[in-house]
């Protein structure tokens, strides 16, 4: 009998600890990969890691999105999942966008990052910041807050953005979203630049500035199939090249 409790109790915990919603990301190796937050999301089992070659049906945060995520989103969110392109903004070119079948690709509004790195800058945002935030403005904050929990500077993104989060999911759809983060902007002091509607500059996700702890207990990393595939294209594009000379 108190084994038995006790076993409900471990599966309770371990429910507690288990996202509602389906995560993903792909990533194509332009960051260390110890320091990846979407990486290291993937070792607790929160998250999935996609190849080239998955397609993804739920909602997508990727810089080839034109419409902002939104409460509008939510039902898309919570059959099909949410998902990263997990890319730096400088090696865009490098990413083979039209290759990934993303059911509802999305841009995120303006927010501060906290990472390490990057913190205090504004759409600097690493993997787990990215998803928590559009978790939270679809209405999950609960997961959203839970991803933030891994990582000891989690705490400071929600800090940071709080009356941000707390007004962008209050709006209906993007177009709301898109209202909000431009009123926002032209009313702070602190913001010299004129404000940047999301659809023209797309979201910047970036890893420089992840949680650098290393020795977390964790599953060892595993090779990136996806660095791996596009390094085999390359060389293989040469190779042919060479022959046809």
């Amino acid at each position: 009998f108190i084994g038995y409790n006790l076993q409900e109790l471990n599966n309770a915990e371990e429910e507690s600890n288990s996202p509602k919603i389906q995560l993903a990301m792909w990533d194509f190796g332009q960051c260390d990969a110890k320091r990846c937050t979407g990486r290291k999301l993937s070792r607790f089992g929160l998250l999935k890691e996609l190849r080239v070659t998955n397609g993804f049906g739920g909602v997508v945060l990727s810089p080839v999105g034109t419409h902002c995520v939104s409460k509008e989103d939510h039902p898309i969110v919570q059959r099909k999942g949410l998902a990263v392109v997990d890319c730096s903004w400088a090696r865009l070119d490098d990413v083979p966008f039209v290759k990934l079948r993303c059911g509802a690709p999305r841009l995120l509004p303006w927010l501060v990052a906290a990472n390490p790195v990057n913190y205090g800058r504004p759409c600097q945002l690493s993997c787990v910041e990215a998803l928590s935030a559009a978790l939270i403005i679809c209405g999950e904050e609960e997961t959203g807050e839970l991803l933030l929990a891994k990582f000891k500077w989690g705490h400071s993104f929600l800090s940071l953005n709080r009356d941000l989060l707390k007004a962008y999911s209050k709006c209906e759809n993007g177009t709301e979203i898109i209202n909000v983060q431009n009123s926002w902007l032209s009313s702070a002091s602190s913001v010299s630049k004129s404000p940047v509607n999301v659809a023209d500059k797309p979201h910047r996700s970036t890893e420089e500035g992840s949680d650098s702890e290393s020795d977390d207990g964790l599953p060892p990393l595993e090779e990136n199939m996806n660095h791996l595939d596009l390094s085999e294209g390359e060389e293989s594009e040469e190779e042919s090249e060479t022959e046809n000379e």
